[in-house]
């Protein structure tokens, strides 16, 4: 397992960093914190990204009790209330099964970037976060999602959504030709 500097450097998105860093944050001493830990005011910007996964009965019955508006777009539905085999079905229903296994079997954060995160939504590039809590502080009984919309060759990029971008490269003048050897 990762520790915790090294899983943070590698989330590509800001709200990303912030959710990890609150989670930390509200676990204290503990592997991971308790949803009564979690105060959505906390962080009200990310809130819209933000959905909460119940596990407590095991994966086959997961269901989502909380999705934020954002949600909504990236699946092409209202999210709340549904079992997390309605929302994820298609070709990457095993995907997620896998991933949504491998947080409670592990106690352990993960992150990743697919592209159709569900049937029929193979235009979006979604970036994901997934964080276990735990109320007795061992078993994980739900997960706490983040799910953030990339920009694709269709859509314009939001500022949130944006991959990282690197400054416009600009040749050298022809008066500096000599080269830098390493070695």
């Amino acid at each position: 397992m990762l520790s915790g500097c090294a899983f943070r450097a590698q989330l590509v998105m800001q709200g990303q960093r912030e959710l990890f860093d609150y989670w930390l944050r509200s676990a204290g001493a503990r592997s991971m914190p308790a949803r009564s830990d979690l105060d959505p005011l906390k962080v009200p910007r990310l809130l819209p990204s933000i959905g909460l996964i119940d596990v407590r009965d095991g994966l086959d019955d997961a269901c989502f009790r909380l999705a934020g508006t954002r949600l909504h777009d990236i699946y092409g539905q209202e999210i709340t209330g549904k079992r997390a085999g309605e929302v994820f079905s298609g070709e990457q229903a095993d995907y997620w099964r896998r991933i949504h296994a491998g947080v409670v079997g592990k106690g352990s954060p993960l992150h990743g970037v697919v592209r159709g995160p569900a049937k029929d939504r193979d235009h979006i590039v979604l970036f994901w976060l997934r964080l276990p809590l735990s109320e007795d502080g061992g078993r994980v009984d739900r997960i706490l999602c983040f799910d953030v919309a990339g920009p694709t060759e269709c859509a314009p990029a939001h500022p949130e959504r944006a991959l990282l971008r690197y400054p416009r490269l600009h040749s050298q003048p022809k008066s500096l030709s000599r080269r830098v050897q390493f070695g």
